[in-house]
């Protein structure tokens, strides 16, 4: 299909920005937003809520409620690491709903910037999972200040063609000196600090002693000569290990399922050690200019649709309980994920939210071994 037929298949709906963009990339062709209809086009509105979010998170596909109510998209801003966006709020950005992680999340309500959700006002709600959202320190007076919308794990993926696996599946895998140059790693903290911990058989609950730090930023300087690119760009990371650039790269299940819809041999690893584990969500603002579009945002988020589209394009897990009934046992289980969502995170290492003293330590020496010292 050529690039004129593309944009015919994007303006009906019939294929996704994200592949859109990345069959633009594969020809070399660089773009900075991708045309959709005209409807969609008159989504940066003033009087629409703003979405602040992860780069992928931006599209059509999850916004099928929200554009049946409002007849327009959200509006849309992006940060490249849940902390950049704490520290712009913090500073004065006002949006009407961002999108952290469990991790962060007494962090954030610490902040005094959010408040907490009405779930009366959620249709969706009664369908969402309440291992979800009964997570550690969401709960506050019986509200939760966090909507779980996806969950999932950040593990290895690797080029089964091209990485000589020996023995079992393992973060050893990133430290293998074998393939200096041709590995990759996500550039957060919040991801990446965490698997070393997991490499250096630190406890999370430990993860914040002085013994720790040590520890893991043993392994992390162990690694740094070895990594060819930290990002959190991930379609850098798919585009690396589909050409073999790369032949190992910490990612999320994303980057796994897009690279296998693509027919590139990869496999998600299940390391020996566990996988690090994850539930994002979404909270509201507590200056939120625009508090009910805010609340169409989140229900759109945690319909099935945009949970199909979640597990399906994506494969990640979704809040909605009934999103899964569209995929067999099978096809879940080859995603990593599972209807069960404690299944999952109970069988990994399942992040423990830390202190803003501590986060803010953490990400100073992980930028200081990214820059080699």
């Amino acid at each position: 299909m050529d690039i004129v037929d593309q944009l015919g298949e994007l303006r009906h709906g019939k294929l996704s920005r994200r592949k859109f963009t990345k069959s633009l990339m594969a020809a070399g062709i660089g773009i900075a937003t991708a045309p959709l209809t005209a409807g969609f086009a008159r989504a940066a509105a003033g009087d629409q809520g703003t979405f602040f979010t992860w780069g992928g998170y931006d599209i059509p596909e999850l916004f099928g409620e929200y554009v049946a109510k409002n007849g327009v998209l959200p509006n849309f801003a992006t940060f490249g690491g849940s902390e950049e966006a704490l520290t712009k709020m913090r500073g004065g950005y006002v949006v009407d709903v961002s999108h952290p992680c469990n991790a962060g999340i007494p962090r954030w309500i610490s902040s005094g910037l959010f408040q907490p959700i009405d779930t009366s006002r959620l249709s969706n709600w009664d369908d969402v999972i309440p291992e979800l959202y009964n997570l550690q320190g969401n709960m506050v007076d019986g509200k939760p200040y966090l909507a779980p919308f996806d969950w999932g794990q950040t593990s290895i993926t690797y080029r089964t063609d091209l990485f000589d696996l020996e023995g079992e599946e393992s973060w050893d895998m990133l430290w293998d000196k074998r393939y200096k140059g041709r590995l990759g790693s996500l550039a957060s903290g919040g991801d990446a600090w965490w698997c070393g911990a997991i490499k250096a058989g630190v406890d999370f609950k430990d993860i914040d002693t002085p013994e720790a730090f040590d520890k893991i930023a043993a392994v992390m300087r162990e690694q740094r000569p070895l990594i060819r690119l930290y990002t959190d760009d991930t379609t850098t990371l798919e585009q690396a290990l589909a050409s073999g650039e790369m032949v190992a790269a910490m990612t999320w299940n994303s980057s796994a399922a897009s690279l296998k819809s693509e027919g590139v041999p990869v496999r998600f690893a299940e390391p020996k050690e566990g996988a690090l584990t994850w539930v994002c969500g979404l909270m509201i603002h507590k200056d939120a200019p625009n508090l009910d579009k805010a609340y169409d945002i989140i229900d759109s988020l945690l319909s099935v649709k945009a949970g199909e589209f979640m597990i399906g394009e994506y494969g990640y897990g979704h809040a909605n309980r009934k999103a899964f009934d569209a995929f067999d046992e099978a096809t879940l289980l080859e995603l990593g994920l599972s209807k069960t969502p404690t299944d999952i995170l109970s069988a990994g290492h399942f992040q423990i939210p830390q202190s803003q003293e501590w986060e803010s330590k953490m990400n100073a020496l992980f930028e200081e071994i990214k820059a080699g010292f």
